[in-house]
């Protein structure tokens, strides 16, 4: 049942954002829109609450338990930035808006952008480790808490390897090379020089 429910919130996720967007850019809904979007964390609390009725009621914590606690903490931490993700394309195809800003490529603002990537990703997987801790602290002694316990190490290796990710373009960041950067500063006039080839 867990994982279904699961399933089943992902599926309503995407259903309410499709919705919620669509009614705010193409139906001109704003206040539907947003009525919609902000029914997003209910799932997560419907989901929570039938986890936690389920170990209440006996059922033995295992891997299902585990996963509903990772979900939830994702959602939390990554959610915000999808749909925010979702709505600057959506408005810019039907409302006219602004282009998508691209992420950096190089240098400092490339590293600062690895780190508040890194940053969603570490409090997806803190908020995971807290309801995992929860979980396993509801249990006690009466049950097997081992699933639980290996998910929070799942999530100690996420949050180890996108600080090592992040790090690595502080401590060794990404350069423009130097063709690049010399074709953006002269760019070359479609008209001119037509005889000529141009270097590689």
């Amino acid at each position: 049942m867990i994982v279904g429910l699961i399933i089943a919130c992902e599926v309503a996720f995407w259903v309410l954002l499709a919705a919620g967007l669509a009614f705010r850019y193409v139906f001109r809904m704003p206040r539907t829109g947003l009525a919609l979007l902000l029914c997003e964390p209910l799932l997560e609390i419907v989901l929570l609450a039938v986890t936690a009725i389920d170990l209440r009621n006996g059922a033995e914590p295992d891997w299902r338990h585990g996963l509903a606690a990772v979900y939830i903490g994702f959602t939390v931490g990554l959610g915000h930035s999808t749909i925010r993700w979702a709505d600057a394309r959506v408005a810019h195809r039907f409302a006219g808006g602004p282009p998508p800003v691209k992420p950096p490529r190089y240098g400092t603002a490339r590293a600062v952008h690895e780190w508040k990537v890194a940053a969603r990703w570490i409090l997806a997987s803190a908020v995971a480790l807290a309801l995992l801790q929860g979980a396993v602290w509801y249990v006690g002694d009466f049950g097997d808490t081992g699933s639980l316990r290996a998910w929070q190490q799942r999530m100690l290796w996420v949050i180890g390897i996108n600080v090592v990710i992040a790090a690595s373009y502080t401590l060794f960041p990404k350069r423009e090379r130097q063709r690049e950067r010399g074709a953006d500063e002269n760019p070359v006039d479609s008209g001119a020089g037509a005889g000529t080839s141009s270097p590689r």
